[in-house]
């Protein structure tokens, strides 16, 4: 610190953990998500490793690997962005990549799908009538 006093000791585990020392835009070359059309993968879009991926994949390096590896199981772009701790772009453009190697399956979803704003509100009415620690539910006063 300025006054020459060191720094508090942080309380806890980092929830974070480290960031990489490797910068987004060399993982992708420089490249950006882009679908092709203009658009890039939606962070729901589910993504499965294909039987060709799962055989490559001591032959895939680094984060590609990663990627393969962790979708044995569908996962979506969001869900494998925040367990490998990259950059949401660095997944979609490296998604694309396996994709068009044919290591990956992209089930992009409808997005021509109207959204039911009742699910959201019956979402919102189910999370409030949860109680607190004190039995106290939030939609009471």
């Amino acid at each position: 610190m300025a006054d020459g006093t060191p720094p508090p000791e942080p309380s806890g585990p980092d929830p974070v953990g480290f960031a990489s020392a490797v910068r987004p835009f060399l993982l992708t070359a420089g490249r950006v998500a882009d679908g092709g059309d203009g658009g890039s993968m939606p962070v729901e879009t589910q993504v499965v490793a294909t039987p060709e991926g799962l055989d490559a994949l001591e032959r895939l390096a680094f984060e590609r690997h990663d990627i393969v590896a962790v979708c044995r199981l569908p996962q979506s772009i969001a869900e494998i962005a925040a367990r490998l701790r990259l950059h949401l772009n660095v997944v979609r453009v490296l998604a694309e990549d396996l994709r068009a190697e044919g290591r990956l399956t992209v089930h992009v979803p409808d997005s021509g799908v109207v959204h039911d704003a009742s699910v959201l509100r019956r979402v919102i009415d189910g999370l409030r009538a949860i109680p607190d620690a004190r039995g106290v539910r939030s939609d009471s006063d």
